[in-house]
């Protein structure tokens, strides 16, 4: 009889300990997929903020003066013609517009590295566009540049 007694202990041992083991998966399981759907049901609805027009009277516009770039050897005189203004915050505009030497160097120093393959694919604009930013934003901080527009790119 002892020896049925042990049989019918270890036998209820494993099975006690197998139950709440899956229990915390399922709940672990659960707990994960809630949290997923909660999370991209508050970022989904979101609706992007509107410019208002005390927003669009707190930003200037500083122009960046035209920038004229050789562009491939000396033989094949092709020039790249740049102008653009940075939109930055209406108090912070001198500032910027103190720091325009630095900011045309690092710009014309990227734009002189820039192949004229790479100039002629169609969405190079937009990818030399937010280099010339980050740069500009380095110079400057992130948070005095909002933004580069470009207004003339001409490839002659």
């Amino acid at each position: 009889m002892a020896e049925e007694n042990a049989d019918a202990d270890e036998d209820v041992r494993p099975k006690s300990l197998k139950m709440p083991m899956i229990l915390g998966v399922v709940a672990c399981l659960v707990g994960a997929g809630g949290g997923y759907f909660a999370y991209g049901m508050t970022t989904s609805s979101e609706a992007p903020p509107k410019a208002t027009a005390a927003d669009i009277s707190e930003i200037a516009f500083v122009p960046i003066e035209q920038l004229v770039i050789s562009l491939g050897r000396a033989s094949d005189n092709r020039f790249l013609r740049f102008s653009a203004q940075l939109e930055v915050p209406k108090y912070l505009a001198s500032d910027v517009t103190t720091l325009m030497p630095r900011i045309q160097d690092v710009l014309n120093g990227y734009l002189r590295a820039i192949r004229l393959d790479d100039i002629e694919e169609p969405s190079s604009l937009v990818r030399i566009r937010a280099q010339m930013l980050r740069r500009v934003q380095t110079v400057v901080g992130d948070d005095a540049v909002r933004d580069l527009l470009v207004t003339e790119f001409v490839v002659s």
